[in-house]
């Protein structure tokens, strides 16, 4: 159904400062500008700056106003490492304050757009506080799938018993994230679960019913609130930049011989790892494109941190890109046969969406969670991992084999090609549905006022 409205909504949004999160909320924010909302984006001015060049590289048929958030600028936080991404994270914990400590900021923010509604994230439950003080109902929109988030509430309802649906579990080494949710608890914080308590009515959740079924279903009982999917939010790029050189390269290659590599913009590899992944990539000799980042900050070379020779080894059969690539663009091309992933949430999206399975590396937070749902969905093989949670370069070699090389890789395109199909199919009447429930919210509380 589509929105009818007589006159534009105000939509206030303010995700938590990563970028797995704001582009996500960015992504919604474009599809709702197109549905007769006005938007109003609420960020750190190095977020904002990001998003300005993101839209300067696309052709706009949105409208989006950017409205900066000022978080305290302490000499050891200064205005550029108020984002998640480069940040050392020795100061992590720091940001984290620093965010808690802009609500003032952001009461005045709410008090100048005056929104008719403000979708928040995980970190800041008192922003929905914020709102309704003021008459203002307040959507929290989950960035995460639901398999994770309905893990952790059944862990935090029912602590160590059998989550419902056993193919979804954490190892012993990864269950540290259990921990640190127990400890925010114990110190008294209010997220994640007073994200879902403040949320007025319904949940948005960037996730498809295809997908994650069964598990919105059960987030649902366990937040009392109706799970609204937002669909898959991928991010596709019109601009070309400077990257032809890695598309040309990539259409000499045959059809699904090529794995794409990339652990997403806030993760990287110890050198022993590096060093694995690099003998694993030798071993397996496949073609590949491997996107490799550094902390910020740290000056070392792709020679330096690679085993000597790799480069001139591999030499047309690899190419190494330092920093970033077109993610979409790779993964939507016939000659990329699978990807190789941290399995954060909107790269597995991704991966979906352009029907590419995965070979499954995934680093902390809802990562092994996700691994596992794709494994369970029979798209994704993850590389196998010690009892401290090491790989090493024949398990990377032959789960990258089994995807690119192997009969089994057959069998998950086509899984993964069903995927892509229910996920387009959702799509359109996701969206319509997410503005249709935000509308009827928004005339609700008008009415009451």
């Amino acid at each position: 159904m589509e929105t009818q409205q007589t006159s534009l909504i105000r939509i206030l949004m303010f995700p938590w400062l990563a970028h797995g999160h704001i582009f996500p909320y960015f992504e919604l924010a474009k599809k709702l500008s197109q549905k007769n909302f006005q938007i109003y984006f609420c960020s750190t001015s190095i977020n904002l700056t990001s998003i300005s060049k993101s839209i300067e590289n696309n052709s706009c048929d949105f409208s989006v106003q950017l409205v900066e958030l000022h978080l305290p600028s302490w000499p050891e936080l200064p205005p550029h490492y108020h984002t998640t991404k480069n940040v050392p994270s020795d100061l992590m914990p720091k940001l984290h304050e620093a965010f808690q400590l802009s609500r003032s900021s952001f009461a005045e923010i709410i008090k100048t757009v005056k929104p008719d509604l403000v979708i928040y994230d995980f970190f800041q439950p008192w922003a929905a506080t914020l709102a309704s003080s003021l008459g203002i109902p307040a959507v929290y929109f989950a960035s995460s799938g639901a398999a994770t988030m309905s893990f952790y509430y059944h862990y935090r309802t029912y602590g160590n018993a059998t989550f419902p649906y056993q193919t979804i579990y954490l190892h012993n080494y990864e269950r540290i994230n259990l921990e640190v949710l127990h400890k925010i608890e114990e110190a008294g914080e209010d997220f994640p679960f007073g994200s879902f308590k403040r949320s007025c009515e319904i949940v948005l959740i960037k996730s498809c019913w295809g997908i994650e079924g069964k598990y919105l279903d059960l987030l649902s009982v366990f937040c009392q609130r109706k799970m609204v999917s937002v669909g898959p939010l991928v991010t596709q790029t019109d601009s070309e930049e400077d990257y032809s050189e890695i598309m040309q390269w990539l259409s000499k290659k045959n059809q699904f011989s090529t794995v794409f590599i990339s652990l997403g913009s806030e993760n990287y590899l110890s050198r022993e790892q590096m060093e694995e992944m690099a003998q694993g990539l030798e071993l397996c000799d496949v073609n590949f494109i491997w996107v490799i980042r550094f902390p910020g900050g740290e000056a070392t070379g792709l020679k330096e941190a690679l085993p000597e020779g790799f480069l001139e080894r591999v030499q047309g059969k690899g190419v190494i890109v330092q920093g970033w690539a077109p993610q979409a663009k790779i993964l939507a091309h016939p000659s990329t046969g699978g990807f190789l992933s941290h399995c954060g949430w909107s790269s597995i999206m991704e991966s979906i969406y352009f029907g590419v399975p995965v070979i499954a590396i995934p680093l902390k937070y809802d990562q092994p969670l996700n691994s596992r749902l794709l494994v369970e969905a029979g798209v994704c093989v993850e590389v196998p991992r010690d009892d401290i949670g090491q790989f090493n370069r024949e398990g990377v070699a032959n789960s990258i084999h089994k995807v690119i090389v192997e009969k089994t890789g057959e069998g998950m395109r086509s899984k993964a090609n069903e995927l892509r199909n229910k996920m387009k199919e959702e799509e359109a009447a996701a969206l319509n549905e997410t503005s249709e429930q935000l509308f009827q919210l928004c005339v609700k509380f008008k009415q009451k006022l």
